[in-house]
C-alpha cells in the first residue's frame, strides 16, 4: 500500500539501487541501503517489504493495493480522492527466506506456474475490490498529505467500503495476442 519514496525525482535514482554498481559491474547491496539510509520516509515500506508479508507464496496468496490516490467521477459530477485495496480470498500466505532463495534458483516461474495451474484446475482465485474515499474538503483540511506514497490512509478516518469481487476464472489461449 506504500511505497519508498514520496518525491517522484528520486525515482531514477531509487532503480539504479537495484541495478548492478556502474563502475564495477557487480551487485551491490550497499547502493539500496544507503539509499534509504538517507531517507526516513522509506522505513515503513521497508519494515513492509522485510516483514511477515515481504515474500509472497505466489499471486493468488497476496494483497494488491494501487499506491497513488486516484480522482473518480461519480454519475452527479462530484469528484473524490480514493485508494484502491484488493483482499485475497485464498488468504495471505508467505515464503520464507530459504524456500524462495531455492524457488528463485530451481523455478523461477513458480508464481505463474502455481496461478495457472490453480485457474485450470477450477481453484480459481478471487480477491474483494475495496475503495478509501476521501472528499475533496477531506483532503484539503488532512492532518498529512493524502498524496504521499509513503502513507496510508487511517481506517479509522477513511474505513474501507466494499466494491465488488474479481475472479480469475480462465487463462488466456496467447499471451502474444
Amino acid at each position: 500500500p506504500i511505497f519508498f519514496i514520496r518525491d517522484p525525482t528520486l525515482f531514477p535514482s531509487f532503480i539504479h539501487t537495484q541495478k548492478r554498481n556502474p563502475e564495477t559491474h557487480l551487485k551491490d547491496a550497499d547502493m539500496f541501503w544507503d539509499f534509504l539510509t538517507l531517507r526516513p520516509e522509506s522505513m515503513h515500506q521497508v519494515l513492509y517489504l522485510f516483514g511477515d508479508r515481504g515474500i509472497p507464496d505466489g499471486y493468488r496468496f497476496m494483497n494488491g493495493y494501487g499506491s497513488h490516490t486516484f480522482k473518480l467521477v461519480n454519475a452527479q459530477g462530484v469528484a473524490h480522492w480514493v485508494k484502491f485495496h484488493y483482499k485475497s480470498n485464498q488468504g495471505i500466505k508467505n515464503l520464507s527466506v530459504d524456500r524462495a532463495a531455492e524457488l528463485a534458483s530451481s523455478d523461477p516461474d513458480y508464481a505463474i506456474r502455481d496461478l495457472y495451474n490453480a485457474i485450470s484446475k477450477g481453484d480459481c482465485p478471487s480477491w474483494v475490490f475495496y475503495i478509501q474515499v476521501m472528499t475533496m474538503a477531506q483532503a484539503e483540511n488532512c492532518k498529512f498529505n493524502p498524496f504521499d506514497l509513503t502513507k496510508v490512509w487511517p481506517h479509522s478516518d477513511f474505513p474501507l467500503i466494499r466494491v465488488g469481487r474479481f475472479v480469475l476464472d480462465r487463462n488466456p489461449k496467447n499471451y502474444f495476442a
